[in-house]
């Protein structure tokens, strides 16, 4: 039972509450009226609901627990230099707003939308952004909440001069939600940060669609990148949990793994890719249930990756299914279950599923050709064939590289290569 005193706070604490609540207003403004004035004015718990057409940017939230959202056709429109609208404040939500024009300098972290350390738990949802050099930048709330937007980076001839759709620094628990990101440099781009959600988003006609870097215990999921120069770039990040994605025609690799560690990548499609997979110096990984399909290299595994765990997955019609450039003998299976391959010509006369024999990607002309790429011109020789003959009748002559001891017959099929059927 409360104390007295003990109980007379919390009636003081409710009663203030209510107080609050009760002076909460709708203010309703107009195209030409002052949104900056008007933002000074504003209390917690206040909403400020612009009609449609220009308001001038650029504009600073202060005040905690705001909402600013807007009616189709409203928009705030900076004014080439700075941040169009900066966020200083937690509680606050951004809803239903064009964005546009911030300025152009990448040192100056310049942005549509800035939200500063003190914006935690901030929401921007179902706005519009372009013209932007970083449409929103996460630099340092906690809990922050991105979702259901449409960003449009700028189409500048340099990629290095363009500005990340959007930026994450050191927002822990902050997620990136079902947006619609093109153009600019990277769809969403995550230093030092931990603990992050990016989930649901299209990414098309960007340099790369997620770009991680020292970025630890997030979660990459049910994404859909289309026509980028690489889908997901995982670097010098650890204990990430990738699964559920598609990358389509992305030019030069759907995955990619540069000192990642200890992550889990499952349930994953790629299609059309220079490489489906690049794993460089990335260790104690688990690749699982992914399909990669049509690449000229399925996955290009090198560079003292170690104790990585691949198996349940399925390599489907890759020019080349596995390069791996080392001696080391590696074998792709787990408890009895290897992944399938569709250029496998096996059999399973006791009906279990898996191969009756073990499968080799490579074999040591092709360790040749990948050393010293003038080898090609004897590929046709009859000392190469005789040495294809001599590797499959005596296998133990094989130098080292990939086996899988127990190929399945047939492939896992994850629910993410319906996504690449709808990407363009």
């Amino acid at each position: 039972m409360l104390r007295p005193r003990a109980l007379g706070f919390v009636l003081a604490a409710l009663l203030a509450q209510g107080l609050g609540a009760a002076r909460a207003e709708t203010l309703r403004l107009a195209p030409g009226e002052d949104l900056s004035r008007a933002l000074s004015r504003a209390q917690a718990g206040d909403t400020l609901h612009l009609a449609a057409g220009r308001y001038a940017g650029p504009l600073v939230i202060a005040t905690p627990g705001i909402t600013v959202e807007g009616e189709t056709g409203a928009f705030i429109q900076g004014n080439g230099t700075g941040n169009t609208l900066a966020i200083a404040a937690p509680d606050v939500t951004l809803r239903g707003i064009g964005i546009r024009a911030s300025g152009q300098n990448l040192i100056e972290k310049n942005s549509g939308v800035f939200l500063d350390r003190g914006a935690d738990r901030a929401t921007i949802e179902d706005c519009d952004f372009a013209d932007n050099l970083i449409a929103i930048y996460l630099d340092g709330p906690h809990d922050a909440t991105v979702r259901h937007n449409r960003i449009v980076g700028l189409h500048l001839a340099r990629v290095s001069e363009r500005g990340p759709a959007i930026s994450l620094w050191n927002t822990p628990g902050s997620r990136i939600i079902d947006n619609d990101i093109s153009s600019g440099r990277d769809g969403v781009f995550s230093v030092t940060s931990n603990h992050n959600v990016i989930s649901g988003n299209r990414f098309h006609d960007l340099r790369f669609a997620v770009h991680f870097m020292y970025t630890n215990d997030s979660e990459v999921a049910d994404n859909v990148s289309a026509g980028n120069d690489v889908g997901y770039v995982l670097m010098y990040s650890d204990r990430l949990s990738v699964h559920g994605n598609a990358s389509a025609h992305d030019r030069d690799h759907g995955l990619l793994l540069n000192y990642a560690n200890g992550s889990t990548i499952t349930g994953n499609a790629v299609r059309d890719s220079e490489k489906c997979v690049f794993i460089y110096n990335a260790n104690k990984n688990t690749f699982r249930d992914n399909w990669f399909e049509g690449c000229r290299i399925g996955i290009h595994f090198t560079a003292g990756s170690e104790r990585n765990t691949i198996s349940d997955n399925a390599f489907v019609n890759n020019r080349t299914q596995v390069m791996y450039v080392g001696t080391r003998s590696l074998d792709w299976s787990l408890n009895g279950r290897g992944n399938y391959w569709s250029d496998n010509a096996a059999f399973d006369l006791h009906g279990r599923g898996i191969a009756d024999t073990a499968y080799r990607p490579n074999d040591v002309v092709d360790q040749v050709i990948w050393r010293a790429p003038a080898a090609k011109l004897l590929l046709n020789s009859p000392a190469v064939q005789v040495l294809h003959w001599a590797q499959s009748a005596f296998p133990a002559i094989h130098p080292g590289g990939v086996i899988d001891s127990a190929p399945l017959m047939q492939p896992p099929r994850p629910a993410s290569v319906a996504l690449l059927e709808g990407a363009p």
